[in-house]
């Protein structure tokens, strides 16, 4: 038997916060990926400490659902799984490209744990920004014609942040298929709250790189970028801004396609998943009606 467990960040205050990670892990385990699908969350019950005593399997794979390598992926999370052995050197990362490490844990020592990289720096996570420029413009072509802007914190929190932003970002501008692609912080140059000065396009798609709508997505950057001057009265999408049309996507992790980028992270780490990826990839494209 092998099991997946998500883990994430959770909130006390902000009841949306835990909904993606649901989300990911209702699909997964609709798939059947695997034996068993849990979660578990630092500031929410199932907490990440208890979280592996409800698991049967022994092979367990834990899939951090966090945007960047930093504080929680090395410290919090390793500690509160009570990881024997690990240190962060295993993952012999950049910032950017840490895999999986396989340890066992003090609560569950007869369990094989298999411990992969966050989802938001994972190469398949390019993918689903993508997507979610599909799905807020409602064409599953877009790109000629628009701008795209990938938004993050920035490196006042995190220098990682920033790293899986400009990753993300110089791979969409590989592609060639959106006009203009740009980098945007909050926290620092060049900011979200300037975006039309960066940008020719007169549409521009722009895609917070967090996991889960909360204060900054919701509140912060919409009024920083002029959608509106109150969140509470709501604004249109796209809206215009300074001669542009603004199509603001927020949260990339409530996309749907995010459950591939789980099951890539596990696959990595030696999970069998059979041909679930191509099952993901299909059921996100379709509408909740259609999936039905």
């Amino acid at each position: 038997m092998q099991a997946l467990v998500i883990v994430a960040h959770g909130s006390h205050l902000n009841p949306d916060s835990s909904a993606p990670t649901y989300d990911h892990a209702d699909t997964v385990r609709e798939v059947g990926a695997f034996d068993e699908v849990r979660t578990g969350f630092w500031k929410e019950e199932p907490s990440i400490r208890e979280v592996l005593r409800t698991v049967e399997a022994d092979e367990v794979y834990v899939v951090p659902l966090f945007i960047s390598e930093g504080y929680f992926t090395e410290q919090v999370i390793p500690r509160e799984l009570r990881l024997e052995g690990w240190d962060v050197a295993d993952w012999d990362s950049d910032g950017l490209s840490a895999s999986h490490v396989t340890l066992s844990a003090t609560d569950v020592p007869e369990k094989t744990i298999h411990y992969c990289g966050p989802v938001g720096t994972h190469a398949a996570m390019t993918d689903v920004l993508v997507r979610r420029a599909e799905t807020v413009t409602g064409d599953p072509n877009v790109g000629e014609g628009f701008g795209l802007a990938v938004v993050g914190h920035g490196t006042e929190r995190n220098e990682n942040s920033a790293k899986a932003i400009e990753y993300h970002a110089d791979r969409i501008r590989e592609m060639d298929r959106f006009d203009e692609v740009q980098a945007l912080y909050m926290d620092e140059e060049p900011e979200v709250d300037d975006v039309t000065d960066y940008f020719e396009s007169e549409d521009v798609v722009v895609v917070p790189l967090f996991i889960a709508d909360g204060f900054h997505t919701q509140e912060d950057i919409p009024e920083d970028m002029g959608l509106t001057d109150d969140y509470r009265t709501g604004y249109d999408v796209p809206t215009e801004v300074d001669g542009h049309r603004i199509w603001y996507a927020g949260a990339v992790g409530t996309e749907g396609l995010m459950a591939d980028v789980v099951l890539e992270r596990a696959a990595d780490a030696g999970a069998d998943i059979g041909n679930t990826l191509e099952v993901v990839r299909e059921r996100t494209r379709k509408t909740p009606q259609e999936a039905n």
